[in-house]
């Protein structure tokens, strides 16, 4: 949070059960106070992609975890890839065991676009996992700036 932003006070009530599970929570996370866990938690269910508008910008990741034998899936999550290379920043693929392997897809764009693969990824018979979370973007293409000097 900026020194310059304005906090604004007001008052919640909760039960004593959850507040005592609640500064469990902060103290286990690491917070200072109350205020800052209830901030986080503001901001992280704002940024939920089903709260967001398609049109919005956004950064972010798709986890998936597949079966690397299920016939053709490996091919057919490269070629998801090709297909939504300018949305892909970067990607990792980790082997868990013999049968599983996670990746994880670093995106930028279009949320609409980011929203189209991950479930196009998430149906595919063999992927066990897809989720996708995202943070807001300034909108720039961060990526094209070099490019541009002359």
């Amino acid at each position: 949070m900026s020194e310059k932003e304005e906090l604004t006070r007001f008052g919640v009530a909760f039960p004593a059960p959850l507040i005592e599970q609640f500064d469990k929570y902060i103290e286990e996370q690491g917070y200072k106070n109350r205020s800052e866990a209830i901030r986080d938690l503001a901001r992280r269910a704002m940024l939920e992609p089903a709260k967001l508008h398609s049109d919005e910008q956004v950064a972010g990741v798709i986890v998936t975890v597949f079966d690397h034998h299920a016939s053709e899936l490996p091919g057919i999550l490269m070629e998801l890839q090709h297909d939504y290379h300018h949305d892909i920043i970067s990607n990792m693929h980790v082997h868990l065991n013999h049968h599983q392997c996670l990746e994880v897809i670093a995106v930028r764009g279009n949320l609409g676009r980011l929203r189209a693969l991950h479930q196009q990824i998430q149906v595919q018979k063999g992927v066990h996992y897809a989720e996708l979370s995202v943070t807001f973007n300034d909108g720039e293409s961060h990526v094209d700036h070099h490019l541009n000097r002359e």
